[in-house]
């Protein structure tokens, strides 16, 4: 969910900034392309709608960004833990300790002497 947000966000900044070059500003900048007067959006020129478009599009990057931040934060909660599997959920049993553990045989003087 949070590939396809991102995704979203991406394309949403990309045509925020488009959207923002394409305004009229004091030194005209990319705005003088944007075409006559008398065009598609009326007397004013594009001014009004691109004002708006652009409020619009801020608002969907915002609630964009909100909806991406909390996905993500729900994705650090999940714990390694919850995701293993495990065959029993019983305890592993402690070694038993009666049992004693005994020395081996010392060697004895019979051995000693037919080994020479």
């Amino acid at each position: 969910m949070s590939s396809i947000l991102l995704i979203i966000q991406v394309l949403l900044a990309v045509i925020l900034t488009i959207v923002i070059l394409l305004q009229k500003s004091a030194s005209m900048g990319l705005g003088a392309y944007s075409g006559s007067n008398e065009s598609l959006f009326g007397a004013k020129g594009p001014a009004g709608f691109l004002a708006k478009f652009t409020f619009f599009m801020g608002f969907l990057f915002v609630v964009n960004t909100i909806a991406l931040g909390y996905t993500y934060n729900q994705s650090l909660r999940d714990s390694v833990v919850d995701s293993a599997k495990f065959d029993s959920i019983q305890a592993p049993q402690a070694p038993n300790t009666n049992i004693i553990p005994t020395a081996p045989a010392a060697p004895t003087a019979e051995n000693n002497t037919t080994a020479n």
